[in-house]
């Protein structure tokens, strides 16, 4: 696992289209439990190279309901994101994951995690990518179906700040699901 991360953290395969630069930001152990598959770094992880390490990521351990350190062990979680590096800013907030790293890394990196219990599929890129002709017409409705993806995947949406209004627009996120995913990351990492 060790080689592989390095590898990882040496690639360069999309830098033409990285606007500050390849820096992957991937997290991993043989013994993780759960993996968060995300989007993207987006500038603050970029600058810190910390997975998660912005007010994203407070909003996720909220979810999840654990602490930073349970957060941060990479024997409870890997941290995978669809694309390993920043893919720079868009009109309306970041762009889109590059599409090199999922098909390049992925497979390799899950490979040779045997004892992963739950897959967090965080964003419509992530779920499209995993669930492929599952996934349903929108984000709201995969993750509204989250039952369908368990026992190995549980969608999110992503717990951005800007995704407030999604949330205040879908209370059954916070009545159905996350009850759920507490749960299940209790039961997985043991606390």
């Amino acid at each position: 696992m060790k080689t592989l991360l390095h590898h990882i953290k040496d690639c360069t395969i999309c830098s033409a289209h990285l606007p500050l630069g390849p820096r992957p930001v991937v997290t991993a152990h043989k013994a993780s439990k759960i993996i968060i598959i995300g989007q993207a770094p987006g500038i603050r992880v970029h600058r810190s190279g910390v997975p998660w390490g912005d007010p994203s990521g407070n909003q996720l351990r909220k979810w999840l309901d654990v602490t930073k350190e349970a957060f941060y062990d990479t024997k409870n979680f890997a941290i995978v994101p669809m694309g390993f590096c920043y893919p720079g800013k868009g009109k309306s907030g970041d762009l889109p994951p590059r599409p090199e790293c999922a098909p390049q890394w992925h497979d390799t990196l899950l490979e040779r995690m045997p004892n992963v219990k739950l897959v967090l599929l965080i964003g419509l890129y992530a779920q499209k990518y995993y669930l492929k002709k599952d996934a349903k017409r929108t984000l709201t409705e995969t993750v509204a179906n989250f039952n369908d993806y368990l026992p190995h995947y549980l969608p999110l949406p992503h717990p951005s700040p800007r995704n407030r209004f999604w949330l205040s627009k879908n209370p059954w996120f916070t009545t159905d699901v996350l009850p759920v995913l507490k749960e299940r990351v209790a039961e997985i990492i043991g606390k």
